[in-house]
Parts: C-alpha cells; structure tokens; sequence
C-alpha cells in the first residue's frame, strides 16, 4: 500500500509539471460529484450519514479516473514527436494485440510498426516528412500483402497533417477499428508473419520505453 501511494504521488507530481490545469479539473470533478450525489439523496430523502459516506467514495472514485486521463494525456505530450513514439502506445494497449515495433525504418528515423490483432494486421507509420512516410508505408504494405491472404490490413499515419491520426487518438483509433478474427486466429497470424523480421537490423536513436510487452 506504501508503495502504491509512493508511485501515486510521483505520477501526480510529474503530471502537474506537465499539465498546469490538472488540480482544478480534479478538485473540480471531486466537488461536483459529491454535491450532485448528496443532492439525489437530499430529493430521496435517504439517510445523510450513508449518503455522504457513499458521496465521499464515489467522489474520490472519479478523482482518480479524471487524474489517470490528464497523467495519461500529459505522458502523451512529453513523448510527442519522438521517433517510437507510437510503438509506445501500441505497446501499451489493453487486450489482444501482437506489436512488432520498427518493422521498416530509415536513416531519418521514419519508422512502420505492425501491430496483430483481433481488426487483422494494423501498419502504423510515424515520422517527420509525410511523403517519407508514407512511402516506407507503402513499401511494407505491399511485403506484408504478398502473404497476408484475405485478411484485413489496415494502414495508420500518426501525425498532425491532414488525415493523420494524432498520437492522443492512436489508442482509440486502434480499439474501435472492426474485428474480423476469431481469439486463436489472431496469434497464429502473428506467427505466420514474423519470418518477414528475420535478419532485420536494429534501428538506431531514441525509442521511447513501452508501457506493455506483448510478446
């Protein structure tokens, strides 16, 4: 417990230097949540002593939601714009998903990650110049078709530009994406595409540390 509150604090602290706004959105949401619950209860007429307690804990529930979605936000912000960025937040997501990170790369540190999952194969693309890009996405996007069959690939560009999706909106664009493999399928995929990696070299700079391992 000790130390879950030792890591609780650190992540306040390092969020509030990176999101100046993080005290009022949580006090904020703490107050308005409590006077709403003692408000339904005052029109219930139900017992003040439970109610406040009951008013207290969800209050403080909230807090916390509101705190993870602003520390989650603020990392997002500090690694921004740094090559592997986006292998981060595929790293970290929840659920079914095989990622392979820097699949393809240049020396400009563009990099294609390949993440697996229950939607078919997802090529995610991040790096400085768009027209760079999005010719070492097409090039991989055409290796990984050679093999594929009919299973759905899907190609993202994380970026600012027109049509990109934003590293904020990656994990989300990930999640709602249509699934169109069963649970055992999707593991079999993986394998069956990870003789493309051999004798891959590894590339070189900064990667930012993932959240997750997933294989």
């Amino acid at each position: 417990m000790r130390e879950r509150m030792a890591q609780l604090r650190a992540a306040f602290v390092a969020t509030k230097k990176a999101d100046d706004k993080l005290v009022p959105f949580v006090a904020g949401a703490v107050a308005v949540t409590f006077l709403v619950v003692l408000g339904l209860i005052g029109l219930w007429g139900g017992r003040w002593i439970l109610g406040t307690i009951s008013a207290t804990l969800l209050s403080l529930l909230v807090g916390l939601i509101v705190f993870g979605k602003r520390s989650q936000r603020a990392q997002l912000s500090m690694i921004e714009g740094q090559p592997g960025a986006a292998a981060a937040v595929l790293q970290s997501l929840r659920g079914q998903w095989f990622v392979t990170p820097a699949v393809a790369f240049n020396k400009k540190q563009d990099l294609v990650h390949r993440v697996v999952g229950r939607p078919g194969v997802v090529l995610v693309a991040e790096g400085d110049s768009p027209a760079r890009v999005k010719q070492l996405l097409a090039q991989e996007k055409k290796k990984v078709s050679r093999v594929l069959g009919d299973t759905p690939l899907h190609t993202i560009v994380v970026g600012t530009g027109e049509g990109d999706t934003t590293l904020q909106q990656l994990s989300f664009t990930m999640t709602k994406l249509p699934r169109a493999l069963s649970k055992t399928e999707v593991p079999k995929l993986d394998r069956k595409l990870a003789p493309l990696d051999r004798g891959m070299p590894i590339p070189q700079g900064y990667m930012p540390r993932p959240g997750k391992k997933q294989r």
